[in-house]
Formats: structure tokens, sequence, C-alpha cells
């Protein structure tokens, strides 16, 4: 006769928590969703602001409602705990981001903590508690979409960022990331909890946010690391002047040199390696106005590649591809480095348990690199880290159209739970 341990095992590995807990899933997905829904039918929660509080504080009913011990720290990370029997052990976490990009899609992020939510319940409701403490987080910040920085929740945990590093920063109507804190109850200076604490191992499922499952007809994406990623903002100053009376040679057009610069960094990445990607997702130009040569302009580079030697190489070449761009314009040229994130491997154990998981439910599974950066990649400088893709329609995130499968959605939920059974309830070390 099989002992409680394997019984537990067999249940997690059948469907029964598809059929309870999927419904359950996609409901609350929509749900949390519809806050911060916007004019294009796509979600906008950036941090700090009123759908981003709205979204937390939804979340935290219904940690509240599952049983669990609910608490935010100072950065605005919120937590619910399921308690171990074990208080020596270090917390298993699992969850994701409750921030979006502008006009986002239903489930980046926001898969990652329901799903987390959903299997701390089910596994409570099913096994009591568990030997080693289980926490769902639901991250303050990963976009960067509001305040130039990126990472605040994951990274304020792991203790790689403080509020003297970011406090000061401005979104764009010039309101500082500590001001914009306080306005929602939180900061360095509130009654919550420093964020920074120890953590056993982090998991997180999220949407892969690119084709290679979907191209391949498999589920189950299993993350192998998480490619290097440098993000530049660009600054250019140039001469304003009058659009009729300034003779075309004459003219020190910051906004001409900012799209040479713009097709500049798209033909290197196309045609020097193919595991580079160079992305410019936003632009400014003053003083805006039709009748006057623009002055300034500013724009974002973000550009990836899975080896860190390379990225640097190419991010080298591109600064100084932009340096001459400048000169032929004469334009003045800044570089200000907002991000640099190196390539992070996940955790080789952790990844063992989530192959094991796939073979016992016998589902198809890749190993495969992230091209999009996650927050598993700050808790990795602290504890061991794994994550769970399942596919992207088309590939297409950030976006109104991003989509998963229903049915795709539920069995990365399958795979999660059982990891977090298997971590939490069955012993096994991180």
């Amino acid at each position: 006769m099989r002992d409680a341990h394997e019984q537990a095992v067999s249940s997690l590995n059948g469907h029964e928590e598809q059929q309870t807990y999927g419904p359950q899933l996609l409901e609350l997905l929509q749900e949390l969703a519809d806050i911060g829904r916007d004019e294009t039918g796509g979600v906008t929660r950036l941090l700090y602001t009123s759908s981003w509080l709205s979204a937390q504080q939804k979340l935290m009913t219904w940690m509240k409602k599952a049983g669990l011990e609910v608490f935010f720290d100072r950065a605005g990370n919120l937590t619910g705990r399921l308690q171990g029997t074990d208080p020596d052990l270090a917390p298993i976490v699992t969850g994701s981001h409750v921030d979006t990009v502008t006009s986002g899609g239903d489930y980046d992020g926001a898969l990652g903590i329901v799903a987390g939510l959903l299997a701390l319940i089910e596994l409570k409701e099913r096994y009591g508690k568990p030997t080693r403490t289980l926490e769902v987080v639901a991250l303050c910040e990963e976009e960067g979409s509001r305040f130039p920085t990126a990472y605040w929740g994951s990274g304020s945990i792991a203790g790689r960022v403080r509020w003297e590093d970011v406090g000061l920063l401005p979104d764009r109507e010039g309101i500082s990331m500590l001001e914009a804190a306080r306005e929602c109850g939180f900061g360095p200076d509130s009654s919550y909890a420093e964020p920074a604490r120890k953590l056993g191992a982090y998991l997180e499922l999220h949407i892969e946010q690119g084709s290679v499952l979907e191209r391949s007809n498999i589920p189950i994406g299993i993350v192998s690391a998480i490619v290097a990623q440098q993000r530049y903002r660009i600054q250019l100053h140039g001469e304003a002047n009058h659009a009729g009376t300034t003779p075309m040679d004459h003219r020190k057009d910051a906004l001409t040199c900012a799209a040479r610069m713009i097709v500049a960094a798209q033909s290197y990445a196309l045609e020097t390696d193919d595991g580079l990607v160079a992305t410019v997702g936003s632009i400014s130009v003053t003083p805006g106005t039709p009748n006057v040569i623009p002055g300034g302009a500013e724009f974002t580079l973000d550009i990836r590649h899975a080896e860190d030697v390379e990225l640097q190489r190419h991010s080298r070449e591109l600064l100084r591809q932009f340096s001459v761009v400048a000169e032929e314009d004469e334009v003045s040229f800044v570089s200000v480095q907002t991000l640099d994130a190196a390539a992070v491997p996940m955790g080789r154990q952790l990844m063992d348990s989530l192959i094991a998981v796939c073979h016992s439910k016998q589902l198809a599974f890749r190993v495969m690199a992230s091209g999009a950066g996650h927050d598993a990649q700050m808790f990795r400088h602290v504890c061991p880290t794994a994550m769970i893709f399942v596919p992207s329609r088309g590939g297409i995130s950030h976006s109104p159209d991003e989509y998963t499968a229903p049915e795709h959605l539920i069995l990365g939920y399958s795979v999660l739970a059982s990891a977090l059974y298997e971590l939490g309830y069955g012993g096994a070390g991180a």
C-alpha cells in the first residue's frame, strides 16, 4: 500500500486539480485584469498608481480570505504566507509582478501571482501545514514602465536595490518614485517592514512572451537561463530654431540625429549577430512643436544577448556608432545606463524537480533560455530559482493581444502546484 506522500503526489499528478482549480484560475485572472483595463482593451497598472494599488488591495483580500498570513513591505511588495512547521527552514516563494506596461496583456506577471495563490490554497486545503513555509508574493514592480528602473520589487527583497538608489528617479511628470510611493502609503519611513529577507528558493510561472513553445507544439517550458540585458537613455542636444528660415545644411536637428541612431541600431542587430536584439521603445522631443527644429531628443535603447561578453562588446560598438552619428550632425550626445543585468542561470536542482514533475504528468516540455528579463534573475543572487513557461499565442506579449490558451494556463498551474508540494511537503531541499 502506498504511503501518504505517494498518494499525494499521485493526486497532484492527476487532473482533479484542473477540474477544481482551473475555472477559478481563469476567473481570478480575469478579475485582476479588469483592474487597470484601459480604452485599448489592454491593462495599465503602473507602479504606485491608483490601479496598481487597487490590484494589490484586491490580492490582499484574496490572500486573507484564503487564511494566509498577509503583509506588505516598505517597497509595496505583498506576501501571503502559509506557515510551515519547521521555522528554521527559509521559505519557498512563488509569485510574480503586479505592475504592467502601458496597455499590456492579461497574463504577464498576473499568471504567476494568481497561480501561486491558488496553489497555496489547494495545498493548504488538501494537506494542511507544510513542513517548509510557502509564500506567494505580488511583487510591486518589474517592468520599469513608469520610472527609469526595473526589478524594484524583487531587487528590494533580494537586497540588491535600495531606496537611496531609486527614490529620486522621476517619472515623465517629474514625480519622484519616493513621492509616488508615499502617496500609496509606502516608502522608507512607512510602518511596514524592510523588504530584504532570507529566501529558500523562488519558483515562478510565467507566459513565455515568445513563440518557441507554440511553434514546437510543446505546452511547458523549463527555463535554463535568462539572457543578459542592458538599457540606456540616449540624450541628444542640438539647436532649436525656426523651421522656415533655417537652411537644411545649417541645422543641428536632435530628432534627425536620433532617427539615424535608431536605424543604425536596427541595422547593426540585423547584420551582426543572430542572438542580439536591440529595441528603441520610447522617444521624446523638445520643444515638440511643428514649426520648430527639435533642439532636444531622448530615446531608450534596450539590448539583449545570451552571452555577457558578447553583449558588452555589442553595447560598446553601438555607442561608438552613436557617437560618430552625433559628431556628424553636430549634436551633443550623452548615454546614461539604467540597467545592466548579466545572464542568469537557473538552479539545476530546481530545474530537475520540474523536469521530474513533467515526466510524472507525461507532459511534453522543453528546456529553454528566456529572452525576456524576469524577477527570478534578481532572486538568483540570494537563493536558487526556477521558471515555468507556458505558450504565448503568436509570441505576442506587452500588448492587449497577449493570449495563452486556458488549457495551457491550467497545465502550468498544475506543474507549479506539484513542484510546490514537493518543496514544501516532501522534505525536498532547495
